[in-house]
C-alpha cells in the first residue's frame, strides 16, 4: 500500500468542511492508504467546533491559534505528514475528492513523482465563472512552462500530488498564495516523471467565499521566477 497524506488547510469553512471531509473519508483507491490532515488556520467561525465533533472524519487535526495564511497551514500539515505522497485539498467544495482515483492512477501505473489535476483538459464538469481568472491562470501557466520547460495546462489547480521526499516543509520560504508555485517549481526540478490528469471544478463566487484576488498573480510570478533560479532550472 502506498500512503498518501491529504493536507486540508481550513479557514472559516464551517459551511463546507464536514461535507468535504465526508466525501474525502468515503474515498477508496486500490493500492493506496489515505491519511487526512486538517489544519485549522485560526478560524473565527464554527469550523474548529465542527471538527472536534467529528474526529472520525480525519486522521490528524492541527489547530492554529492565529491565522497565518494558507501557506502557514500547509507547512504545519507537511510537518505532520507521514505519507510517501502529498495531496492538497481545499476545504471548500470547489474540487471533488471523487477525482482521487484519477489523480493517483499515474502513480500506480507509471510510478509518477508529480501529478497535477487540470481543469483545462477534458474536465468532466467545470463551472463557468470569471474570465479574468482564466486569463491570469493561462498567463501563470505559460510563464511556469517557459521557466521549467514543461507542458502543463493548469499549474494553479488545487490538486497537486507529489512525492513527499521532493519538497520538505523546511525548504519553503513562502506562506501566501504563491507557495503553491514554489512547491511545484521545486518538485518539478527534482523529479523524473510528471503527469497531468483531468479533474472536475465547481468554482465558488466571491459571494460564496472565494478568497483569491487578481493582485495575488504578481507574487506568484515573482515566486516562480526566483524559485526557478534557486532550483537551477533556468
Amino acid at each position: 500500500m502506498t500512503k498518501v497524506s491529504i493536507i486540508i488547510p481550513a479557514y472559516n469553512e464551517a459551511a463546507t468542511i464536514i461535507e468535504l471531509l465526508q466525501k474525502v473519508s468515503s474515498q477508496t483507491v486500490q493500492g493506496f492508504e489515505l491519511e487526512t490532515i486538517v489544519v485549522d488556520d485560526g478560524s473565527r467561525d464554527q469550523t474548529v467546533e465542527l471538527l472536534r465533533r467529528h474526529p472520525d472524519l480525519y486522521t490528524i487535526l492541527v489547530e492554529r491559534n492565529t491565522n497565518g495564511g494558507k501557506g502557514a497551514a500547509v507547512i504545519d500539515g507537511l510537518n505532520k505528514a507521514t505519507g510517501e505522497y502529498i495531496l492538497f485539498q481545499d476545504a471548500d467544495l470547489e474540487y471533488d475528492p471523487d477525482d482521487y482515483a484519477g489523480l493517483l492512477a499515474p502513480i500506480s501505473r507509471f510510478d509518477a513523482d508529480v501529478v497535477m489535476g487540470s481543469r483545462m483538459i477534458a474536465s468532466p464538469i467545470t463551472r463557468v465563472s470569471y474570465f479574468w481568472h482564466k486569463v491570469g491562470n493561462r498567463l501563470i501557466t505559460l510563464i511556469f512552462n517557459v521557466l521549467n520547460n514543461t507542458t502543463f495546462t493548469d499549474v494553479y489547480s488545487c490538486y497537486l500530488v507529489y512525492r513527499r521526499s521532493l519538497v520538505g516543509a523546511d525548504q519553503l520560504r513562502s506562506k501566501g498564495w504563491e507557495q503553491h508555485a514554489e512547491i511545484l517549481t521545486l518538485a518539478v526540478s527534482r523529479c523524473k516523471r510528471i503527469y497531468e490528469v483531468p479533474i472536475s471544478y465547481y468554482g465558488r463566487t466571491y459571494e460564496d467565499g472565494k478568497k483569491i484576488r487578481a493582485h495575488h498573480i504578481f507574487g506568484v510570478i515573482v515566486t516562480m521566477i526566483t524559485t526557478a533560479f534557486r532550483s537551477g532550472r533556468s
